[in-house]
């Protein structure tokens, strides 16, 4: 009997052992000066197994508000964005690394199919995440794209499986292993409205003409005046942009003078 009952409860020890060794989640935010939205973007992770926070040049309260939700900070100063992010990708200890920009949201229902996903322990590889654009209070679904947001984005990769590129704005990407999707959104809050677009489109351009004189490749007026054309057919009708009203035009035209004003900026503002 004796023998029997240690033999039931080997048994049950090694049955337990799957859920105490289940794959660890790791939740990613890169932030500058976030002190206005970085709290809500933490509280929506704790679901994850760690937080990570990479804190790149803060000068206002987001440290104190990160260290709130984890200890799991890093602080430095970074030129280009690829950099930043490896550095964060780096820095997480999971089999999972969810990334997640402070200007987004991890709903509850994307929060539970990302912890169920992870726990089904899926082979090497990466997972799209679909996401919801608003623009201020207004959803914004289509139009989307060609350099000037994402209707979805490799958010959720196994450790390994994702290294940025070296670049300011928009940085390529490597990923390694079976691609697969999400089906539930995450929140995005793109912009606050019109006005804060045009801040976009600046900052944006600027950081991409400092690209292009970097990699000496800064094009033709030619070759970025058809591109305004392609980008703009290719958001308002191809991704549907019309359905938008006002503001998938305004999406379309955004999207359409993002090379052309790098372009114009890399060739006639001072480096």
């Amino acid at each position: 009997m004796a023998q029997g009952g240690a033999g039931v409860l080997k048994a049950a020890i090694m049955t337990q052992t799957p859920a105490q060794t289940r794959p660890r989640l790791s939740a990613l935010v890169v932030a500058h000066n976030e002190e206005a939205q970085l709290a809500d973007c933490l509280e929506a992770l704790r679901f994850a197994d760690e937080i990570v926070v990479v804190l790149d040049k803060c000068t206002d309260a987001s440290r104190e508000i990160a260290a709130r939700f984890t200890d799991r900070l890093v602080e430095g100063a970074w030129e280009l964005e690829g950099p930043r992010r490896n550095t964060g990708l780096d820095a997480c200890s999971g089999d999972w690394i969810l990334e997640v920009d402070a200007d987004e949201r991890v709903p509850a229902d994307l929060a539970a199919e990302v912890r169920a996903t992870v726990d089904a322990n899926p082979s090497h590889g990466w997972f799209l995440v679909p996401f919801d654009n608003y623009v201020g209070e207004r959803l914004v679904r289509y139009g989307w794209g060609a350099s000037w947001g994402v209707s979805a984005a490799p958010r959720l990769s196994a450790r390994g499986a994702k290294r940025w590129g070296d670049q300011r704005i928009h940085p390529s990407l490597k990923l390694s292993g079976t691609e697969r999707w999400l089906k539930c959104r995450m929140i995005h809050y793109v912009d606050r409205d019109f006005t804060d677009m045009l801040h976009r489109l600046d900052r944006y351009s600027t950081a991409r003409a400092r690209d292009l004189r970097d990699s000496g490749k800064i094009g033709s007026l030619a070759n970025n005046l058809r591109r305004v054309v392609s980008r703009f057919i290719k958001c308002y009708v191809g991704r549907k942009g019309y359905r938008e009203g006002l503001w998938g035009f305004a999406i379309a035209m955004f999207a359409a003078l993002f090379p052309l004003v790098s372009y114009l900026k890399a060739r006639l503002d001072p480096e």
